[in-house]
């Protein structure tokens, strides 16, 4: 029995770590270089960076709701720590990971800025075309949802094992009980041949009849 898999806990806590740090420090140059200003356009008009504030969930949706969605995140959050603990895959340790630095990133704001605690309004400030406006945090989110599906489809447990295929068991040729002398051939039945060798040592003819032994003479 081969040892256990090692835990990957410290590789989720740094993908996290990463994610939550990356937002945190986004979030502060934009609001201190875009707010109340003109949105900037680069790349042609492809990207656009604009300081806005959201009540609602990832991509604006569900305004309104800001209280449901501060306790949601709140469950998010609980329920990867508690998953962590039985976190034996990197694949597993880098979608969780994600998802926590994104869940935690969009947290923070909502416990912190105005108008109130667990009503905080969340700083968006990615634009593309024909899309609403988005955080590093709601990409983290978005990234390690779609890494969790892939994952439960190739079938990688967070343990490190794989589901098994229901119909991978193996056939085996039954045993018929015969003796290992003898043979079966297709054809009159199935009879079974019995082995030349075997019969003439016991004085066994084909049909199975017994023959007397020669004398000795003496």
């Amino acid at each position: 029995m081969g040892s256990p898999r090692p835990r990957r806990v410290g590789v989720l806590v740094a993908v996290a770590l990463a994610a939550l740090a990356a937002d945190i420090v986004s979030k502060i140059i934009v609001v201190s270089s875009l707010q109340d200003r003109a949105p900037v356009r680069l790349l042609g008009g492809l990207l656009t960076l604009r300081e806005t504030r959201n009540s609602g969930a990832a991509f604006s949706i569900g305004t309104g709701y800001t209280i449901v969605f501060t306790l949601i995140a709140c469950g998010v959050v609980v329920a990867i720590l508690r998953t962590a603990r039985n976190l034996r895959s990197v694949p597993w340790a880098v979608c969780l990971g994600l998802l926590l630095g994104g869940a935690v990133g969009n947290l923070i704001d909502r416990l912190l800025r105005a108008p109130a605690p667990l009503k905080g309004h969340v700083v968006d400030w990615i634009q593309l075309p024909h899309w609403p406006v988005f955080n590093l945090a709601d990409s983290a989110i978005v990234c390690g949802g779609v890494l969790a599906v892939l994952l439960a489809a190739r079938g990688l447990q967070v343990d490190g094992t794989r589901l098994k295929d229901e119909g991978s068991g193996t056939d085996e040729t039954p045993n018929t009980g015969g003796s290992p002398d003898e043979k079966v051939t297709p054809g009159k039945g199935g009879a079974a041949e019995s082995d030349p060798a075997k019969g003439a040592a016991t004085g066994e003819t084909e049909n199975g009849s017994e023959v007397a032994a020669p004398e000795e003479k003496s």
